[in-house]
């Protein structure tokens, strides 16, 4: 029996949160053709494990790579710490389909650049990614913030009628093309002013494709609890499964509020559809004018377009070393994104082992000073809450990152250990797994990670990437 590629005497965790296997795997092309002992199997390659874990490929559910998908196609960042598929088009923001690039409003800005490439239909930027693909899968949501750039006349109100009728029609057609889910981002200026009406409008475009209303809620603070109510709300009037990305209780007065926050999805699950993701992090990362400033205990600035020498610098030693208050500092940085220190680790800890909890990095690939979640994400899990702290099981903590978002957002193929199944895989060291990110020297690789490979080819060793670029525009089922 002969195949491209045989992984020998591997450490198999399949995805599912089974018990680790010991045995090969054998790929051909871009599938996974046997699994377990293979002793009459020859490969073209073949890679001595030395008992060191092989796992499906992981997901990341939330990301803001877009553009850096274009642009940084080796996307080392992803890569380098395993993930071999990510999620797009969050908070509301997709790149496509965007009917100019002209002015647009924070943080579509910083997303997406001064001058970012135009894709006024969404199969226009899929068949973009088709014939120049990434080295990492990549699927989009489409954000009803990009939606509202293109039809609302006057972002700081609701939408009317009209307009409301020519963002379904958009969203529509856009989910036809390929469009995984909706993502909406009423946290942020462009769909601040959204009603929830609206929201429900768009969510019952997405519910009649089968889709996900994916979102980064109205409020993540003091409203936390009445942002969480109107997403459920969402839902049920919509009949469409809801997903809150990166779920956090932020600011002083809100550690401890994921007891009550857990309880209400807990509860809201046995009535309706209901999923969400989050970091493992205390610091959370957006525009620095966000207001988060305010209950943060520390904020870093990760990019200033004026003053790029203030990267990975503390807004408060900025403002005292300029002789003014940190309001006054952070108007000078604009446009500029941070870095804040606003969550508490029982909270963090609490939402990770929740059950039904995705693992995600909310990375944006590129600028001088990143959050270290950008590098660091999946790495950190492995290592420390599951090494470390002992969260919980290596095994459940690759479900997490594999088979639960595969299945939640329809991925099929993707996310376990089977034959059949595509070949993105990733061999890692359990004993020295970690992140090599910090929040002092955010751009580092990961420690632990042998190899990766994307639909049955390697982009990720020990001597960094391969230049291969193997991966697939994901549409979802």
């Amino acid at each position: 029996m002969q195949a491209d590629l045989i992984f020998r005497n591997a450490r198999l965790i399949d995805g599912t949160g089974s018990a680790a296997q010991t045995g090969d795997l054998a790929v051909s092309g871009v599938r996974i053709v046997a699994m377990g002992a293979l002793p009459d199997w020859r490969g073209g390659r073949e890679i001595d494990c030395g008992g060191q874990v092989l796992a499906p490929g992981f997901i990341d559910p939330h990301v803001h790579n877009d553009l850096a998908v274009l642009t940084d196609p080796g996307m080392d960042s992803v890569v380098s710490q395993g993930v071999t598929s990510i999620i797009n088009g969050n908070c509301g923001f997709s790149i496509a389909p965007l009917r100019t690039g002209d002015a647009l409003p924070d943080p579509m800005g910083m997303l997406f650049g001064k001058t970012p490439p135009v894709f006024a239909r969404f199969a226009d930027y899929r068949a973009r990614l088709e014939s120049e693909p990434p080295a990492v899968n990549s699927a989009c949501l489409i954000g009803h913030g990009t939606l509202r750039v293109n039809e609302v006349g006057d972002l700081a109100r609701a939408a009317d009628a009209a307009e409301t009728k020519a963002m379904a029609a958009s969203l529509d057609q856009a989910l036809s093309d390929g469009g995984i889910g909706l993502s909406t981002g009423p946290f942020y200026p462009p769909a601040r002013a959204s009603s929830t009406d609206e929201l429900i409008a768009m969510a019952r475009i997405t519910q009649s494709h089968g889709r996900l209303y994916v979102t980064h809620m109205r409020d993540e603070g003091d409203r936390v609890i009445e942002a969480l109510e109107e997403t459920l709300e969402i839902g049920r009037s919509a009949c469409c499964g809801v997903h809150v990305s990166h779920h956090k209780c932020a600011g002083l007065a809100n550690f401890g509020m994921s007891e009550t926050t857990l309880g209400m999805i807990d509860r809201a699950r046995t009535e309706q559809t209901v999923g969400l993701d989050t970091t493992p992090w205390t610091a959370s990362s957006t525009m620095l004018n966000s207001g988060r400033h305010r209950q943060a205990s520390k904020v870093l600035i990760a990019e200033s377009l004026p003053h790029p020498e203030c990267a990975g610098r503390d807004l408060a030693e900025i403002a005292a070393e300029w002789g003014t208050d940190i309001d006054t500092a952070l108007e000078r940085l604009l446009p500029a994104t941070g870095i804040f220190f606003i969550m508490d680790e029982a909270d963090v800890q609490r939402i990770l082992s929740y059950e039904h909890t995705m693992i995600c990095s909310d990375g944006i690939a590129g600028g001088s000073h990143p959050h270290p979640r950008v590098w660091g994400t999946f790495s950190r899990v492995l290592g420390h809450y599951v090494r470390d702290v002992g969260l919980f099981t290596l095994e459940e903590a690759v479900r997490r990152m594999t088979s639960l978002p595969a299945d939640w957002f329809g991925l099929d193929g993707r996310g376990r250990l089977e034959v059949g199944a595509f070949a993105d895989l990733v061999l890692f060291d359990p004993d020295t797994i970690r992140e090599g990110a910090t929040y002092q020297t955010p751009v580092r690789p990961a420690l632990g990670i042998q190899c990766v490979f994307v639909n049955g080819r390697e982009v990720w060793n020990g001597q960094g990437a391969t230049g291969n670029r193997p991966g697939s525009f994901l549409i979802g089922a």
